[in-house]
Order: structure tokens, then C-alpha cells, then sequence
């Protein structure tokens, strides 16, 4: 796919994993890109051939159609029957004059000794028994995986091969085949499969499985690191209830600590994990990176206050402002992504609510009144004590001097400052929006009404 190689680089870069050498990084041991490499793999190919460990196969894919057919007839699993390794020379020769199409295969003798996986400890499969002589070179003349993969690894000089467990049934096979090239194997380790929350297993065809998802969907970086990390093992005393940075994950890694069981993802987690990292980010002691964050919540509010045919005041775009609703927010736990702070229950935070048309709420007769003795009330505060205890404290008083009951006026309250019936409490509300702002939306909402609650409607 065009532009898939950059988009996985990116990434990579993105997470902080930015490969020593490959491609676009260069490196002594290159081409890095397979379809540069396809001279190599024909070469390997053929030595293979030269030393009779593999042979070309004419079999066509009618024939092996048929095969899978007739296994699955009797409840077995596909094989190749290995027939073309058994043609006499005069037969090959014959079917490449006649340029027959073909394939070159492995000859598997027996594999069924088992092999050291650093994860899962000595593991045996006897594919050739189970599955036949394997292809290394397709009709086309690129290379399948098994070829691919070793001649690869061998010249790029790799000491471990860590991969899905998916491929653990294929290790005899590369085994064989670096046997045959007259290499030595690399060590194997094979990882655990990772699952969604409900045990079926996680595929790239879901839209939300990936990194790059989770990076659009406002999880950083250090968020889905970790995530990762703490589902699969492979750590000792790593704390989930605080972020590892990638140095320390590095140096605490043991393979022998990889969980052998499937991994399930837990979304709670993911959550739990990135409001850290948003209050790492924000912590006084990441001056430059509290910037950034400022940055990203105001191009949020500018971008959905636009959708929405509003624009922003300078206000709420200011530095101390954007600082206080992130200190409020991260503090009472109120988000899990930025994007949550504009979400509609938190829109009030960036714009004035639209006043409806008439001021009818159950249990607050006077509505309009009610209004005029809070402003009243806090008129003579000051920005410092619009604490919880103090404005709850007041409001309590107000009801009993109203006759109301302190959850009606406590509506009444919220749908004035924020034109929503559910959310934060009255008393967060104040302290975040600031006495000049409170008063300010408190005395617009006197002579405008909200429509009847939602229970009346």
C-alpha cells in the first residue's frame, strides 16, 4: 500500500522506537524493502536447489485445490503430498523445456525435535509430517515469509527474533531452512497473542486496534507504551498505577517474564493510563510540554466552537485560563482525552449557553428571583472563596431562606451557568468559570427562562 512504509515509521517515531538503521535510516546491511531484495532471495534460492535441499515443484493449483478438498473430506488438515520431490531428472527437465509453471519447495525431513523458545520453553512440531514441503519461492519469483524472513535475518546479522506466537508452528521450518544454508538459527521468542476485552482475538481489520487509532483518538504516546507493556509481562515491578518512561521499560525487560497466555486489553486501563500521562504532561516541572498541551485544548475549542458557528473569546484562550480548566479537570478526574473538554457536557467551560425562552423549573416557583438573591449573595465574594465547602455552605442557606430544596436550586444553578441539566456540580462550575464570569451568566439568565426540565418535557 503507497505510503504504508512512512505511515509506520512515523509511528515509530511518534512512540519514541525509531529503528538504528532501515529504511529511511540507512544502515550497512541494506536494501531494507523485500521487493529490492528479490535478486538475493532467487540466489538463495538456487544454492538450495544446487545442493538438492529444495526442488521445483510443477504442481498446479488444480491439483493442490484438490488436495485441500480431499483432506477437508475426511476431516483432516490441507498437506502437500511432497509428489514433484520424487520427478526424475528427465521429468523436470522435460516440464521446464515445456516452461511449466512452478514453484521451489524446502525438503523437510523430520522435525519433530523440539526447539528452545526463550518464551514458551522447548515447543515441538513435526510440520513436515503435518504439513509437507513448503514453498520459499512463489511462481512470480518473489519470496514467501519463510524464505524472506531468514535469508533476511542471517544477512542483517539479527541474534533474536521476537514475533507473534501466531508463527511459533513455522520456527521448524526456518530452523530447517538455516540448517540447509549451512547457518546457525538465531534464538526464537514468541510473543502472547493480544485479545480484545472480551477474549476474541484483536485484528488489524478493526478500525480501532491499531497505534495510529489510539494516537488520533487522543491517547499519548506514553499511554499506549505502557498500555502495551502491562498486558503483555515481560517487566518486573512495573507500578500500573504510574507511567514507566521508555528508558526504564527498556532496561526492566526480560523475556523470560513474557506472559505465555493470551493478553486481554482493558479499556479501563487504556483510560486510567492516559489521564497520568496528561497529568505528567501538565506537572510544573514540564514547563514546555504544559505549553503544548495548552495549545492542543485551544485549537480544540477554536475548531468546535467554529462547527458549532461560535467563536471563542480571548478569555478562554488565555494561558491562565486554559491552566485552570486543565488543573480542574485532571484534579476531579473529569477527562480521559482532551478532546472530552469540549465535549457537550463541558462546552459551558469555552461558551456562553444559549438562554431558552422561559424560566419554568419544578419546585423553584420564582426562578428569576431565585437568581436575583445568588448574584445578590455572591456580589460581595471574592475569586478566593469560591471554594466547594463555602458556596455549598451558601446555597444551603439560600434554599432554607427560599423554601426550595437545595437540589432544585442546584438545577436551576446549573442550567443558568452551563444550559445543561447533568454535569459537574454547581460549586466546580463557579470555582473553574471564576466569580466575574459566574455573576456575569447568573445576571443573564435573570428575565431570560430555561424551558421545563426534561422531566416535565
Amino acid at each position: 500500500m503507497p505510503g504504508a512504509v512512512d505511515r509506520l515509521l512515523g509511528t515509530l517515531d511518534t512512540m519514541g522506537l525509531s529503528p538504528d538503521e532501515g529504511p529511511g535510516a540507512g544502515g550497512s546491511v541494506g536494501p531494507y524493502t523485500q521487493s529490492e531484495r528479490t535478486e538475493l532471495y532467487r540466489a538463495h534460492a538456487q544454492r538450495l536447489l544446487d545442493s538438492g535441499a529444495a526442488y521445483r515443484c510443477f504442481c498446479s493449483r488444480v491439483r493442490l485445490d484438490m488436495l485441500r478438498r480431499q483432506a477437508a473430506s475426511r476431516g483432516e488438515k490441507p498437506r502437500y503430498d511432497n509428489r514433484c520431490r520424487h520427478l526424475s531428472e528427465s521429468k523436470r527437465e522435460e516440464l521446464l523445456a515445456r516452461d511449466v509453471s512452478h514453484v521451489i519447495r524446502l525438503k523437510l525431513e523430520d522435525t519433530s525435535a523440539p526447539f528452545s523458545d526463550l518464551v514458551f520453553g522447548p515447543v515441538a512440531f513435526d510440520v513436515a509430517a503435518q504439513e509437507g514441503d513448503p514453498v520459499l519461492l512463489k511462481t512470480d519469483g518473489f519470496p514467501t515469509y519463510h524464505l524472506a524472513s531468514v535469508v533476511d535475518d542471517h544477512l542483517m546479522r539479527v541474534t533474536h527474533v521476537l514475533r507473534g506466537v501466531e508463527w511459533q508452528v513455522s520456527t521448524p521450518k526456518h530452523i530447517a531452512l538455516y540448517r540447509a544454508l549451512g547457518w546457525e538459527p538465531p534464538e526464537f521468542a514468541h510473543l502472547p497473542l493480544v485479545t480484545n476485552p472480551d477474549g476474541t482475538k484483536l485484528s488489524k481489520r478493526h478500525g480501532d486496534a491499531t497505534v495510529e487509532s489510539h494516537l488520533a483518538r487522543g491517547y499519548l504516546p506514553e499511554t499506549v507504551l505502557n498500555y502495551v507493556c502491562l498486558a503483555g509481562g515481560g517487566f518486573s515491578e512495573l507500578d500500573p498505577r504510574v507511567l514507566t518512561s521508555l528508558s526504564e521499560l527498556t532496561e526492566k525487560f526480560e523475556l523470560s517474564r513474557v506472559h505465555t497466555h493470551s493478553c486481554r486489553l482493558d479499556p479501563e486501563r487504556l483510560h486510567r493510563l492516559n489521564l497520568l500521562a496528561l497529568r505528567g504532561r501538565h506537572a510544573q516541572h514540564q514547563p514546555e510540554r504544559r505549553a503544548q498541551l495548552r495549545d492542543s485544548v485551544r485549537q480544540l475549542v477554536t475548531a468546535r466552537l467554529r462547527q458549532s458557528g461560535q467563536k471563542p473569546s480571548q478569555r478562554v484562550l488565555t494561558d491562565d485560563y486554559v491552566d485552570k480548566v486543565l488543573t480542574w479537570a485532571l484534579a476531579h478526574s473529569r477527562l480521559v482525552t482532551l478532546a472530552d473538554l469540549v465535549g457537550r457536557d463541558l462546552t459551558y467551560l469555552w461558551a456562553v449557553p444559549e438562554q431558552p425562552q422561559a424560566l419554568r423549573l419544578a419546585g423553584v416557583p420564582d426562578p428569576a428571583g431565585t437568581l436575583r438573591l445568588v448574584v445578590a449573595e455572591l456580589g460581595s465574594w471574592g475569586e478566593e472563596q469560591l471554594t466547594k465547602d463555602a458556596l455549598v455552605a451558601a446555597f444551603r442557606s439560600l434554599a432554607r431562606q427560599s423554601d426550595l430544596k437545595f437540589g432544585a436550586l442546584m438545577q436551576l444553578l446549573r442550567l443558568a451557568l452551563s444550559g445543561v441539566e447533568e454535569g459537574p456540580g454547581v460549586a466546580e462550575m463557579m470555582s473553574v468559570l471564576g466569580h466575574a464570569e459566574t455573576l456575569q451568566r447568573l445576571s443573564n439568565s435573570i428575565g431570560h427562562g430555561q424551558t421545563e426540565s426534561a422531566a416535565q418535557r
